[in-house]
């Protein structure tokens, strides 16, 4: 059994997920990486099978689901989830050995970084950062370290294809146990460069807002994703 299983949910990921699967390989003696593809029409599956990761498959695109495929798939005693545009640096691993080695009942996630170099992306790490230490809600893209007996006992990612990761973390029996690694993972900035970056937090900030008031999954689905 691998100590450790990293969960990847992917659709059409062909140009991000070489970058981190080469992250990853420095751990292929130590964990298995696991990919939930959603019917990629690109080669992300082809690339997947190069890099010497599992492939499963999710008849829907709803990300709860596929990391959930992914958890009841893994064989590893701990899960990483993280998203397929993430990176992580050199050392990464042996840090999470050094926690994993003592300390059963954390859940932890990285510490939020961008791959940009805009001055403006600074800032927005330290809010997301600083938001996700006092209220203890991180995001997806920070990824989520957590052991595989704690996953199942709260129910793991219900099949939401948005929220899944604000959703899980609200269901925790115990919030006191999750902690932010002081261990980048840094997310692409595809999202915010699409728009405006103010304009696309206080779209993030609406539509958590919108859900919290239990608004129903496809309204917030179909403005989340409408070009």
């Amino acid at each position: 059994m691998p100590k450790i299983s990293i969960i990847i949910p992917t659709y059409n990921e062909s140009e991000h997920l070489p970058l981190v699967l080469s992250d990853l390989s420095i751990s292929s003696k130590e964990a298995e990486i696991i990919i939930v593809d959603c019917n990629s029409e690109d080669n992300t599956r082809v690339i997947g099978k190069l890099y010497g990761s599992k492939i499963y498959k999710s008849k829907k695109k709803n990300r709860g689901l596929q990391l959930n495929i992914g958890a009841k798939k893994a064989t590893g005693k701990w899960f990483i989830f993280i998203h397929a545009d993430s990176r992580l640096r050199q050392g990464w691993l042996k840090k999470v050995k050094s926690l994993i080695g003592y300390d059963k009942s954390s859940v932890c996630f990285f510490k939020f970084k961008i791959n940009n170099k805009k001055i403006i992306y600074r800032f927005l790490e330290i809010v997301v950062n600083l938001r996700s230490y006092i209220f203890k809600d991180p995001y997806g893209d920070q990824g989520l370290l957590i052991h595989r007996r704690k996953y199942f006992k709260n129910k793991g990612y219900r099949k939401i294809p948005l929220m899944e990761d604000l959703d899980f973390i609200k269901r925790l029996n115990n919030k006191t146990s999750l902690k932010m690694l002081n261990i980048p993972i840094y997310t692409s900035s595809r999202k915010w460069e699409k728009t405006n970056i103010i304009i696309q937090a206080f779209k993030n900030w609406n539509l958590r807002k919108r859900w919290l008031r239990g608004e129903s999954q496809k309204s917030l689905y179909d403005d989340y994703y409408k070009s």
